[in-house]
């Protein structure tokens, strides 16, 4: 019962930001098998991800880079960028139904939900075991929801953003989703940076919802691109 319970804790953050930024494309709705793939597809990829993350931790270990460092958390958020864009791409981009320059930041940030949702789970059950005095699982699940899962949503909604305006545009692919890619990891390292090093944890919280707000009117632009001059 304690399992079920604690299972629930962890995915209800990932389950309610998916209803909310699902609730911001109603006008033109994805197929529910898609954004099933898409979010189990992002939940999938944290397995590489983590085997990847060490490789890197330890490659920037024996170049001098100390542990919980901006250059750290920068590589490491990369990584993570990186491959929730590879399990959309491989989930659903070559898919009929991916045929609006938004779809790609909806199916960007439901895969960064399927990846946060495996992280929400580890944590809350972490920190259900753990012997020192720690935020219990209630705790953890609320912090993790307005902030590690928001974190996710807008980074990969970054990449989802440039995405689509080079689905827009019919070009600079590479260059568009490179750059997509280099601004979330950075936004990735800045929040992991100020978790670790300022207190209280409203400033990380205040970050997140700045960023927000370029994110979410970035997600108005590509719902109609050419009255935006997307195009």
């Amino acid at each position: 019962m304690l399992t079920i319970l604690l299972l629930i804790l962890g995915m209800m953050p990932g389950v309610a930001w998916l209803i909310f930024y699902l609730h911001e494309d109603i006008e033109h709705p994805e197929p529910k098998r898609l954004i099933f793939y898409t979010f189990l597809a992002g939940a999938l990829i944290t397995v590489f991800v983590l085997q990847f993350q060490v490789f890197v931790n330890n490659w920037a270990l024996a170049r001098g880079y100390e542990p919980y460092s901006f250059v750290s958390f920068l590589l490491l958020g990369g990584v993570e960028e990186l491959f929730k864009f590879l399990a959309v791409y491989l989930a659903v981009s070559r898919r009929k139904e991916f045929d609006e320059p938004v779809d790609a930041m909806v199916y960007m940030i439901v895969a960064a939900l399927g990846f946060a949702t495996v992280e929400n789970v580890a944590s809350v059950f972490q920190s259900s075991a753990a012997l020192y005095p720690s935020p219990g699982p209630l705790e953890t699940t609320i912090l993790r929801f307005v902030g590690a899962t928001l974190l996710h949503t807008l980074a990969s909604g970054v990449v989802g953003y440039y995405w689509g305006k080079a689905l827009a545009k019919h070009g600079h692919y590479s260059g568009l989703i490179i750059k997509g890619l280099l601004i979330a990891a950075l936004l990735h390292a800045i929040f992991n940076y100020l978790i670790i090093k300022s207190e209280p944890i409203a400033l990380p919280l205040i970050f997140l919802v700045f960023v927000a707000l370029f994110i979410f009117k970035d997600f108005e632009k590509l719902k109609h691109p050419k009255e935006n001059n997307i195009i």
